[in-house]
């Protein structure tokens, strides 16, 4: 019987170190790098870079899966447009099953990554980019824990006709701690593009905020001894003194944020048409309409629930935005209501009616003058107009930002009883966006301003899972099964004899 493995690996042309394709190989036998050592780590390392971006950059992979199952965002089904075969709907209904090709892609694109990653290791890398390479490799593997709740992994060298090891839960939390402190002084780089000790000390403190939450789904529970690490860990990332928040929040997003802002601490590079990529496109076109510019999918919404979160001058509700709004008459943040052009010109839809984006949204969209306009688009990464709205643009992703830091760190102080220390720190970031400032704190507004702060940014699956709210019914969904805390392993993972497949699935 001829033993066949399915695996995701890039591959890089040597010679220019700069084209990178995505493969999926039907491997019947050892492959190897011939002729790699040491001279080509830094293309292998480069890379492992690169390979972030299938998982993590745009709206169609990781993002997908953390924002799309919540409270914060829907793809209703226009017409014809955007069914899918019901793919999208199954996530915000959380109907999905072990064959959903969603799940399926992202859980090969974060193995790859660590594949990747790993590989790097078995040709002497330095010190330094051995620990970026550890560094990427655990930051897949968090996601995959997050959302599979056990981790495949391979040894550098080993065997890729063979089926990985698999570690449980328990087993990944203990083996991500102890990796990250052994790398973490190696990690020295003033680049907020490339794994820092800072980046590693944000990691960290995902780690021991959420081991309740992963070992315990249903009912999460907080280690005092973790929620300490958190805020040792915090008080070390502020005490730096490198990072403050910034009038601008929507400059953390906007092209040059890797350069331009204090806030962002781990950022995922591009580099205006070189070497970049396409996924950030995808978070304009999938959620504006064909006749904005740049021409969009008209897909991608938030809910009316959440939007109704913000107070009116909360700066992170948006607005015009210089070298935007000039440019096309887009704004950041939410767009509701009349749309314009650059001029101030109402658009109009297909048919000819006002382009006003409405409130109201359904997951099945029927009435036809409504099909269009129905839901309220989001806007998080000003438009890199300067470089051509639909090439490859300079917004680097944004993976970790300072205010994370605080609201960790407040979150940390809430559930070990010292709630006006918290309530302090939620309120200094009020502040600067400026919201006004409250005077108490509990676990909804804890988790409500997270939601405010991160919006569209990928984390509202895992905030929601940690505060014991994720099965519960909102806007286009009823309560759903504890067996979605989790996702299935997808099936044509399963030949792995060493899965084993999630509950219910």
């Amino acid at each position: 019987m001829t033993k066949r493995i399915y695996i995701t690996i890039t591959v890089c042309t040597f010679l220019s170190f700069l084209g990178c394709t995505k493969l999926d190989e039907d491997l019947h036998g050892q492959v190897g790098t011939g002729g790699v050592d040491s001279e080509n780590v830094p293309a292998l390392l480069n890379a492992a870079y690169i390979a972030m971006r299938n998982p993590y950059y745009g709206p169609y992979g990781w993002w997908a899966l953390q924002e799309f199952p919540t409270d914060e965002a829907i793809v209703p089904t226009r017409g014809g447009d955007w069914d899918d075969n019901g793919a999208w709907r199954a996530l915000h209904l959380h109907r999905w099953e072990s064959d959903h090709t969603r799940i399926h892609s992202v859980f090969r694109d974060l193995l790859s990554v660590s594949y990747v990653a790993t590989d790097v290791l078995q040709y002497g890398p330095t010190a330094q980019q051995e620990a970026q390479a550890r560094f990427l490799r655990a930051f897949a593997e968090f996601s995959i824990l997050d959302g599979w709740g056990q981790v495949p992994y391979r040894g550098p060298g080993e065997d890729v006709t063979e089926p990985p090891s698999v570690r449980t839960a328990e087993e990944e939390i203990g083996y991500l701690l102890s990796e990250l402190n052994e790398i973490i002084d190696n990690l020295q780089t003033e680049r907020v593009d490339r794994a820092s000790p800072d980046a590693a000390k944000m990691l960290l403190m995902k780690i021991y905020l959420n081991r309740g939450a992963f070992l315990n789904r249903q009912s999460p529970t907080f280690a005092n001894e973790d929620l300490q690490e958190v805020i040792r860990l915090a008080d070390e990332i502020i005490n730096s003194g490198k990072y403050a928040l910034i009038d601008d929040y929507f400059l953390n997003f906007a092209p040059n944020n890797g350069q331009s802002t204090t806030e962002n601490i781990f950022t995922g590079e591009n580099r205006g048409g070189e070497d970049a990529a396409t996924g950030m496109t995808n978070m304009w076109v999938a959620t504006l309409h064909y006749n904005q510019n740049p021409s969009g999918n008209n897909g991608f919404c938030t809910l009316s629930d959440f939007y109704d979160k913000f107070e009116e001058d909360d700066l992170r509700i948006g607005g015009s935005y210089p070298g935007v709004t000039n440019v096309s008459g887009v704004r950041v943040g939410f767009l509701v209501g009349q749309q314009v052009n650059q001029n101030g010109v109402n658009l109009t839809d297909r048919r000819g009616n006002p382009l006003s984006f409405t409130r109201e949204v359904s997951i099945i969209e029927r009435d036809q003058d409504h099909l269009e306009v129905a839901g309220i688009r989001v806007i998080k990464y000003p438009i890199d107009y300067a470089n051509g709205s639909t090439s490859l643009l300079n917004n680097d992703w944004v993976f970790y930002r300072y205010s994370d830091v605080l609201l960790m760190k407040a979150e940390a102080l809430f559930r070990l009883g010292q709630s006006g220390e918290a309530l302090n720190l939620v309120n200094e970031l009020r502040a600067a966006r400026n919201a006004s400032s409250l005077t108490e704190i509990d676990e909804n507004i804890l988790l409500d301003e997270r939601g405010r702060e991160f919006y569209w940014e990928g984390h509202r699956r895992q905030d929601l899972i940690r505060f014991g709210r994720f099965l519960e019914e909102w806007q286009e969904k009823p309560a759903s099964d504890p067996k979605n805390l989790l996702f299935p392993i997808p099936l044509n993972q399963l030949g792995n004899p060493n899965y084993i497949q999630n509950p219910g699935y």
